[in-house]
């Protein structure tokens, strides 16, 4: 049975969206025939704009159109059908092919909800593709939809870094609020935050960086050797997005390590509330030792227990008693003062 979510905020051949861009005009929204009919122009009949259309992975037709209408190399299809989600930004023949790494749509700081998309980057065609709604080209598609001006494919992509960036930015914030917040309760000697939900967000973080911290490298090494139809304006929007974004994977790596060393201290103020507890255990067992030695001895159904015929027996016992307590209380404060 074909899944009835599958074609949700879809058309027919799985197309979430479609836009004919104009660096001029805003964007011009094209439905599959539409865009099918407009790609089968003669390239002087096209005009100056490129086609934007991206596809739900989870609709069965997506995977057909594209094979039949979008003259797409062999290596995107491949890379959709590959197991690994490494970030990368190669040349494919002519055109630009990306693997990003994104955020669910309703991200809830989970290492789990991080998904893939795929984009193919031709100079009259971009193409991208997800199975899971995802944060950042969402925010790009209703950007484009309100009227966002896009000059060319290269800054269409440059736009979806950013909003990434902007994505990444809230996450750390959110992080580091919450970091914070433990922090201070740590420093007024409250335990609010657990080492189990700094591990969780430790292990997000660490996620995070490994999905993302090839995106840099990438880019540079694409840069090295660009395309032809990039121009300078593009690759230097390229390269400033690059330094950007370098900069928050240091903010990250930074944040890491400011939880890494908050675990250390919430452990020691563990460790020193378990070595205190067991220091007054301790005090308690020894101030207890004479009493229980004596009911012990006391206890014995034996003949010949001391003082049973003895009209002060019992006030001799407790003397005794008190006594031991107060050398072993006076033992226990001398070396804890010493």
């Amino acid at each position: 049975m074909a899944n009835p979510f599958a074609s949700y905020g879809t058309d027919q051949h799985g197309v979430i969206c479609g836009f004919l861009i104009s660096p001029d005009r805003p964007a011009q929204e094209l439905d599959s025939n539409q865009a099918r009919a407009w790609l089968s122009l003669a390239d002087e009949d096209k005009g100056a704009g490129f086609l934007w259309l991206h596809f739900n992975l989870a609709h069965t037709g997506s995977l057909k159109w594209m094979q039949a209408h979008a003259n797409l190399p062999d290596e995107f299809f491949d890379t959709l059908r590959e197991d690994s989600h490494s970030t990368r930004i190669e040349l494919v023949e002519s055109s630009l092919l990306a693997v990003i790494n994104d955020f669910h749509y309703d991200f809830s700081l989970e290492a789990s909800e991080i998904a893939t998309l795929w984009l193919s980057v031709h100079p009259r065609l971009v193409i991208s593709a997800r199975a899971k709604p995802l944060r950042s080209i969402d925010a790009l598609r209703e950007a484009v939809k309100h009227g966002q001006i896009i000059r060319s494919p290269i800054e269409l992509l440059v736009r979806l870094l950013h909003q990434q960036q902007n994505v990444l930015v809230d996450i750390l914030r959110s992080v580091t609020q919450r970091v914070d917040q433990g922090e201070d309760r740590l420093l007024l000697g409250r335990l609010g935050v657990t080492r189990a939900e700094l591990g969780g967000l430790r292990r997000l973080l660490v996620r995070l960086q490994r999905f993302l911290a090839p995106e840099p490298a990438s880019l540079f090494r694409m840069l090295q050797l660009p395309p032809v139809w990039i121009d300078e304006l593009d690759r230097q929007e390229l390269r400033q997005s690059t330094e950007e974004f370098t900069v928050v994977l240091r903010d990250m790596n930074a944040l890491q390590e400011r939880i890494k060393l908050l675990q250390e201290e919430l452990a020691a103020h563990v460790n020193e509330q378990n070595n205190r507890s067991l220091y007054v255990l301790t005090i308690v067992t020894v101030l207890a030792l004479p009493i229980n030695i004596t009911a012990g001895l006391m206890g014995m159904n034996v003949g010949g227990i001391p003082l049973a015929e003895s009209a002060h027996g019992f006030w001799v016992v407790a003397g005794l008693i008190l006594s031991g307590t107060s050398v072993a209380a006076w033992l226990v404060f001398k070396k804890r003062n010493s």
